[in-house]
Order: C-alpha cells, then sequence, then structure tokens
C-alpha cells in the first residue's frame, strides 16, 4: 500500500512540475504576441465552439434593415465609403456569374471591395502574406430566407494574433477596421 501510495505522490509532483513548465513556456511564447492576442484567439476559439462552423466565426456579420433593397446598401456603402476616404476598387456580382453558368435565378451575393491603397502598401511591405486580406471586402449576401446581411472579414486575427505591428502600421490597420465597420454598420441602416 505505501509503494502505491509514493508512485501515486511521484505522479502528483511530475504533474506539477510539467503543467509548471508548460506554463512558463507558454508565457515566453505569448510574450512574443501582441497584446490581444489571448482575447482574439478566446474570441475565436468560442465562436468556432458556438456555430461549429470556423469561417463563420471568422467574420464580422451585419444583418440589413428590413425594407432596403441591395441597391440602397451599395449607395449607403459607396456613399460613406467616398465621406470616409476609402477607395471602391471593385466589385464582383457572384450571383449573376452563377446565372449565367447555371441558367437559373440565384439569391443577391455581390462582393464590394474597399482600400486604402497606401495602407495595403505598407501592410505588403510588412509581409506579403497580408495580400490575402486585401482589398478589404464587403459582401452584400441574400440569405436562403430573403434576409440581406453584410459580411467582411474580422481584421483582428491579423491586426492583433501574431507579434506586434509596429505601432504607425498597427494605427493605421485600427483606422482601416473602424472605417470598413462604419460601411457594414452605416450600409445596414441605409444611413447616408
Amino acid at each position: 500500500m505505501r509503494v502505491i501510495r509514493n508512485l501515486f505522490a511521484l505522479i502528483g509532483v511530475v504533474a506539477v512540475i510539467a503543467a509548471a513548465v508548460a506554463v512558463v513556456k507558454t508565457r515566453t511564447v505569448l510574450d512574443g504576441f501582441d497584446p490581444g492576442a489571448v482575447q482574439v484567439y478566446r474570441e475565436l476559439a468560442g465562436k468556432i465552439v458556438e456555430t461549429r462552423n470556423a469561417a463563420e466565426a471568422a467574420v464580422w456579420k451585419v444583418p440589413v434593415e428590413e425594407g432596403l433593397t441591395p441597391e440602397d446598401v451599395e449607395l449607403s456603402m459607396k456613399t460613406v465609403a467616398n465621406e470616409l476616404n476609402i477607395s471602391n476598387v471593385g466589385e464582383l456580382p457572384l450571383y449573376k456569374d452563377v446565372e449565367a453558368k447555371s441558367g437559373q435565378q440565384y439569391r443577391f451575393v455581390k462582393i464590394y471591395m474597399f482600400c486604402n491603397s497606401l495602407t495595403a502598401a505598407r501592410m505588403l511591405d510588412y509581409s506579403d502574406a497580408f495580400s490575402a486580406y486585401l482589398p478589404c471586402r464587403i459582401t452584400l449576401v441574400e440569405d436562403k430566407q430573403g434576409q440581406l446581411w453584410l459580411y467582411a472579414l474580422n481584421m483582428d486575427l491579423m491586426i492583433h494574433g501574431g507579434e506586434p505591428l509596429p505601432a504607425a502600421l498597427k494605427e493605421e490597420a485600427l483606422q482601416v477596421k473602424k472605417v470598413i465597420l462604419e460601411i457594414m454598420r452605416r450600409g445596414a441602416a441605409g444611413d447616408f
């Protein structure tokens, strides 16, 4: 009996030491990350668990007010983008391409691309991988029930998910995030 008790005590001591080493190593790794990284990853993991959909967890999603048409939302977003000095660099009416290829009507899905090209260039100078986030896209989607939604990639992972961005670049990225969220908020409300 004494041997078993000592064995369990030894296992307990080893487990405590292993846990302490894991905590120290985790802290050492996280010290090199942006201060907001843990919160960003916590929210992402929570949304993945909640939705069981990684894509759903990685986006911002805003419902469009009832009664607004896609044209209303589009005009509002373009007006706000112009007001906030961000360029509309392209549009992709995906639903039209689906219709052309399938020969059948498809629900409204159009991707709007906005960009502050000078900030984009600085992001690329920092890391070419940021090109995957460019330009900032907002998609206007009519869901299967007919409700319109605005979707955009959650930029927090890009801004806070790794080592800290240089201060000036982080400030620019946060400003672009603010602009995209404002375009979405006001576009969903039909606010000019």
